[in-house]
């Protein structure tokens, strides 16, 4: 184990996480459909300013991430400072970095804090499967900036009658890989086949994180950090995550067909999260400026890290490599640790660290998936 690096301020203060909550999750096209992911982050950091009873112009920074950007709001962390009450002076800028968006906002909140520049600073993010930027095609941008520069009508007809059909379709956010047109879905197939994961393995796995989301709301566990969520037209409020299978049974996962390869595929949608509507937020400050607020921490930061790997094969097992060298950057080991909160993109991935499943003998059992 290398030496630790504490996450502290100069003057030794350190990273505290006051508060966080986040908005229940909602299928694609369900609760939230038509709310705009920029929505769902006011939503969110609406509440947790309300809850935490902060002055609003006490926050220095709002980091945000959001993974598919909307055109018309590209920097969606300075339009939640505009729509929550915040001054227009906050500093407010996003971040994109796929699955680990989120936690990249709060490793840039931290990194403000440490460096001394602010003392109170929020971190989150908020992605709309619902409300997508539908584009077109590349032959019929390329039209449509040809015709603004032309100058007739006659020459605009022109350019319109080069094109076919289905240059006119609409054309969805790409999914894939943009330098290898992989889905993340190909590389969880890619990653089952190449680690010997079985169907009945991922679908017992992803059967029991349903078990135990359902059991966790019914017992109560998630209601002090799930808000309740009003949005137009106001008619419903959701309280609860609605993407969960309260009463599915093991033997209807195994009626489902592949999803990605259709002939010889073991990822379904029932052993994959499935596309989702939210946001969340996490209110940081220094351990010293919690205490004149007189606020008491949920906890300390204590390390992160990211790790970039190949793209073309293993491409989810990011966790593995980033895991051991927050664990030396916090001067612990896996053992030390009573609770490992894993994001199951898909239960072939989840399954598939190598790092944490096999060589560290960390199984389902003991992960919060």
């Amino acid at each position: 184990m290398s030496k630790a690096l504490p996450l502290v301020t100069r003057l030794g203060d350190r990273i505290a996480i006051v508060q966080g909550l986040r908005t229940p999750f909602a299928k694609q096209a369900t609760a939230y459909h038509g709310i705009p992911a920029v929505d769902l982050g006011k939503t969110a950091v609406s509440e947790l300013l309300a809850r935490s009873g902060i002055d609003p112009a006490l926050i220095e920074q709002l980091v945000f991430g959001q993974v598919v950007q909307m055109p018309e709001a590209p920097n969606i962390a300075r339009e939640i400072v505009l729509g929550t009450g915040m001054s227009v002076h906050t500093d407010a800028y996003s971040v994109s970095r796929a699955c680990a968006t989120s936690f990249q906002a709060i490793a840039n909140v931290a990194e403000s804090i440490m460096a001394g520049s602010i003392s109170v600073g929020i971190a989150g993010g908020a992605d709309s499967s619902s409300v997508l930027p539908i584009g077109v095609s590349k032959a019929l941008a390329r039209t449509l900036v040809d015709v603004n520069k032309a100058r007739t009508l006659s020459q605009r007809l022109k350019l319109f009658s080069k094109l076919k059909f289905r240059d006119l379709m609409p054309v969805p956010p790409a999914v894939a890989e943009y330098s290898t047109g992989l889905r993340m879905g190909d590389t969880a197939e890619q990653m089952a086949k190449t680690h010997g994961i079985t169907r009945e393995q991922q679908d017992a796995l992803a059967h029991r994180s349903h078990q135990l989301a359902a059991k966790a709301w019914e017992q109560g566990l998630l209601r002090d950090e799930v808000m309740t969520a009003y949005v137009p037209p106001y008619k419903t409020p959701l309280a609860e995550d609605n993407n969960v299978r309260k009463d599915s049974s093991l033997e209807s996962y195994a009626r489902l067909k592949p999803a990605f390869d259709r002939r010889h595929g073991t990822v379904t949608a029932a052993n994959s999260t499935p596309l989702t509507d939210g946001a969340a937020a996490v209110l940081m400050m220094s351990e010293s400026r919690a205490k004149e607020l007189g606020l008491e921490p949920l906890g300390y930061l204590r390390s992160f890290a990211f790790a970039a790997i190949d793209v073309w094969e293993d491409m989810l097992l990011g966790p593995s490599y980033a895991t051991p060298l927050a664990l030396d950057r916090a001067g612990i080991t896996l053992a030390d640790l009573t609770l490992i909160d894993m994001h199951e993109a898909f239960a072939a991935q989840t399954l598939g660290q190598p790092e944490n499943v096999r060589q560290h003998r960390v199984c389902p059992a003991e992960t919060g998936a």
